[in-house]
């Protein structure tokens, strides 16, 4: 259900909502939150809720202007795991300046933008999330242990699979929230699961991946363990991806599939977008010194190629029966901004729609198998977040579609992590 402001305040006063928890992202994609009692939610819709910016890395404005708080009425939701009397709500904000108009380094907003800009050109882009997460043990005083829940493997049923009920409660509270998941499964790592959602808007997508999460953890929590969404918590087994797909359609028609079955020229250039622009993406895309320790490792895409087999490649499309042609980016993880890697999904596909760039030919046979000529020809992810970094400082690409302010506080927020 899609709420306007005073729906909202109808519902917190008929369903017993006591508390309103205001949550946005940060700049590292970490979700942040305040908590305000239900009788201030009116003011809050009118005037905004001030914070101090200063105290989160990456937000704070260079000339020190106040931030304010500005709730999504259509984001509106009940948080099924708190108590049913005196309940508490969640509302997603955008980061506003003082005179409201969006700050520039509002991951939504940024998002929201390329979203307007495409629209304007024609397309709409939805996305789908498979999402890739390690459960672990807690020790006696409650603190994450480096010991999975279990020892199963891809698919594996209880009693091996001991990952089951939590992702019961995980699919059932997202379903209380108004988000349906497509499936879920044990994968391949000890204690690793999978869940998988349906195809939504660019925005909706976002912030229902960022709910995801959230619940993920206080699912997690309640049972007594702790979930990670590192790219790689166990050295030596497989890492945590976040395969994202993508359905372009122009004036509401699919532009992957062309109707003789080749694939269209648009998706030609707009894959051939995605793939000139990968590594330019990767700081955004694989954000810590960590994401790169799963790249290239266990069927996780380390070359910049596609494929219309999973065989590790970066891009792959399905050849599945399905009315809607796809492709999947197999190269994220979980550590991202969901709304910056979305973003730049759409002005990656968008450049290559625009400068009518070639695809080259794909790589169908797996990549451990390929010969010496053929692995010359390709080109291959950073090694670090070091690398990562000066790839982005130079890229033009992320100069003309990112505004200056947000590129420059993101790379100086990594480049401390990389040191640190």
């Amino acid at each position: 259900m899609v709420y306007t402001n005073q729906e909202v305040l109808q519902f917190v006063r008929e369903n017993d909502v006591k508390f309103v928890k205001l949550m946005f992202c940060d700049i590292n994609g970490q979700l942040r939150n305040i908590s305000i009692l239900a009788p201030q939610l009116e003011r809050v819709f009118e005037e905004g809720l001030y914070f101090n910016a200063s105290k989160i890395a990456g937000i704070a404005s260079e000339n020190g202007e106040d931030l304010y708080l500005k709730p999504c009425a259509k984001t509106l939701t009940v948080l099924p795991w708190r108590p049913q009397q005196g309940r508490v709500a969640r509302l997603f904000c955008n980061v506003v300046k003082n005179d409201g108009t969006p700050y520039e380094c509002d991951s939504r907003h940024f998002l929201q933008t390329a979203v307007e800009y495409a629209s304007s050109k024609g397309y709409t882009f939805t996305f789908g999330t498979s999402c890739e997460f390690y459960v672990f043990e807690q020790d006696e005083k409650g603190r994450p242990t480096n010991i999975p829940i279990d020892n199963a493997g891809y698919c594996y049923a209880y009693p091996e699979d001991k990952g089951e009920n939590i992702r019961r409660e995980i699919c059932l509270a997202l379903e209380q929230m108004g988000i349906s998941p497509e499936s879920s499964r044990h994968e391949s790592g000890p204690g690793q699961c999978e869940i998988d959602f349906n195809f939504d808007g660019a925005m909706s997508a976002a912030d229902n991946y960022m709910t995801f999460k959230n619940v993920v953890s206080s699912v997690s929590g309640q049972y007594g363990y702790h979930a990670s969404f590192k790219p790689k918590p166990i050295d030596n087994d497989y890492g945590s991806g976040l395969h994202i797909s993508v359905i372009v359609k122009k004036f509401g028609k699919n532009i992957i599939k062309a109707n003789n079955g080749e694939f269209s020229e648009e998706f030609k250039h707009m894959t051939a977008g995605i793939l000139e622009k990968a590594i330019d993406m990767s700081l955004f895309t694989n954000s810590t010194e960590n994401s790169y320790k799963r790249l290239g490792t266990l069927n996780a895409p380390k070359s910049v190629s596609w494929s219309t087999f999973d065989n590790g490649s970066l891009l792959f499309v399905p050849q599945c029966h399905s009315k809607e042609g796809m492709i999947i980016l197999r190269s994220p993880d979980n550590m991202c901004n969901i709304y910056y890697t979305l973003g730049l999904i759409i002005y990656s596909c968008l450049y290559g729609i625009e400068n009518k760039l070639e695809l080259c030919e794909p790589v169908n046979t797996p990549i451990t198998e390929i010969t010496n000529d053929e692995i010359g020809k390709l080109k291959f992810f950073p090694s670090g977040l070091e690398q990562s970094i000066c790839l982005a400082k130079e890229s033009e690409f992320l100069k003309s579609v990112m505004p200056e302010s947000l590129l420059k506080a993101y790379i100086k927020e990594k480049s401390k992590k990389q040191k640190s």
